[in-house]
């Protein structure tokens, strides 16, 4: 941890964490990165549509691609940023990022975009973005006091959500204005900026020990596993998100498809029921730190899960048809999204805060990654079988169905250690696995500290 986070970390309540040199410099760069990627992504749905003329099949190959990387490589990369410089590993994917997308302006530009090279670029932006996310979110913790953890990640939250909602906007504009071909030089240029001030971030790693003889990455991965399903705390924090992001994809593939073909509400109604979505994101990322110090981590949590439930079953109950009233279908549907991500901005950052104090630094990586690989599987599944649920049982089945996933997932930290933690707790303690050892015994050959 550098000088500044460290004296933070002595004050009597944590200090504002922009003011923390290191954490505005990462900040910074995840900021105008994720207006730069919210923005590009206009500009690559146009090029898939109108410039190589993509076929469904095409498309879905192209979506999938993003995926990929972390189901196949997910757990390898979260092992490796046990053992990496996480700092060096983010400058380097900003840079590679920056020049795989400059070689989408040189193909627009030749006349040789096709298919399959826009494919290749789709997927090694996807395995550098798998590196950058693996790095960041251990990294976090050396930038910040465990106390400013939930603090950072709203912050973090609360640019994401304005990126999101604003960058999609501002892309269309940007193409209009200026063309894809320097769009994408732009963003290219965003993220060379961010590898910038990525490498000005003042913050001490450990160098990684000689690895024992006989001892693999393989190793490393299991170690990971074993000691995030064996916490007492991680164990059903990270079984309830997995939940959580079954009905996630439930309702994130099927909503746009009900709103828009079965109810027939219009496009530019639809655009603004997402903004609402942004709205409620960015309220529960202010919520969220407050709301984690007075209830604490655990009834944090566990307010955001509960509220998920309500928007969709009263989406599944409600008697909304193609007849209502547009404005009726407007101000429920916006509810819906607004509830939505209300909790999420409230549960995110306490979760992830508590999950990143919880873990040594040791296995920060191979932690994070464990949950975010069976996330990306999870998600994966409940994407292809939605759509089948829906074609049998209709939308509206589909959407209560996720619902009461939603509220299993609540049940796990309800009736779990997770509902009485604390941000500040003793996590030595309250790491213990079941057998009763510190995690950081259960196999002689620890994982060496980055």
């Amino acid at each position: 941890m550098d000088e500044v986070a460290a004296g933070a970390s002595s004050a009597g309540r944590p200090a504002e964490v922009l003011r923390v040199p290191a954490f505005a410099l990462f900040w910074s760069a995840t900021t105008i990165r994720a207006f730069g990627s919210a923005a590009a992504g206009v500009a690559f749905q146009v090029l898939i549509v109108t410039v190589i003329n993509a076929t469904p099949i095409q498309i879905s190959v192209l979506s999938a691609l993003g995926v990929v990387p972390y189901l196949f490589l997910g757990l390898i990369v979260g092992a490796l940023m046990d053992r990496w410089r996480r700092q060096r590993t983010l400058v380097l994917t900003s840079i590679g990022r920056a020049l795989a997308l400059a070689a989408i302006p040189v193909m627009l530009l030749t006349n040789t975009l096709s298919f399959w090279t826009l494919a290749i670029v789709v997927l090694i932006l996807g395995v550098l973005t798998l590196f950058a996310d693996s790095a960041a979110q251990p990294l976090l913790p050396l930038l910040v006091p465990r106390r400013s953890l939930v603090v950072a990640n709203a912050r973090l939250g609360q640019s994401a959500t304005v990126a999101a909602t604003a960058g999609p906007a501002a892309g269309g504009a940007l193409l209009n204005l200026i063309g894809a071909p320097l769009l994408f030089a732009l963003e290219s240029v965003i993220l060379a900026v961010s590898a910038l001030l990525q490498s000005r971030i003042k913050v001490s790693e450990a160098g990684a020990p000689a690895r024992v003889p006989g001892r693999h990455i393989g190793h490393d991965i299991t170690e990971g596993f074993h000691y995030t399903y064996r916490h007492r705390t991680l164990r059903p924090l990270a079984l309830s998100v997995h939940t959580w992001f079954l009905a996630h994809s439930i309702v994130t593939t099927l909503f746009g498809v009900f709103v828009l073909r079965e109810l027939d509400v219009p496009e530019w109604a639809f655009g603004l029921i997402l903004a609402f979505g942004g709205v409620g994101g960015f309220v529960g990322a202010m919520l969220a730190p407050r709301t984690g110090a007075r209830r604490g981590a655990g009834r944090a949590i566990l307010l955001g899960r509960g509220l998920t439930v309500a928007p969709w079953l009263a989406l599944a109950l409600l008697p909304v048809t193609p007849t209502t009233s547009l404005v009726v279908l407007v101000v429920v549907l916006s509810a819906v999204q607004f509830i939505y991500a209300l909790s999420q901005g409230i549960e995110d950052a306490n979760e992830m805060g508590y999950r990143q104090a919880a873990a040594p630094d040791a296995m920060q990586g191979r932690m994070n990654s464990t949950i975010r690989t069976a996330n990306r599987v999870v998600f994966f599944i409940g994407a292809l079988v939605s759509g089948a649920i829906a074609t049998a049982l209709g939308y509206r089945f589909a959407i209560g169905l996720a619902a009461v996933i939603f509220a299993g997932a609540a049940l796990i930290i309800a009736f779990s250690p997770v509902r009485r933690a604390r941000h500040e707790d003793d996590h030595s303690i309250a790491g213990l696995s079941e057998e009763g050892f510190p995690p950081a015994q259960t196999a002689p050959t620890a994982s060496p500290e980055v």
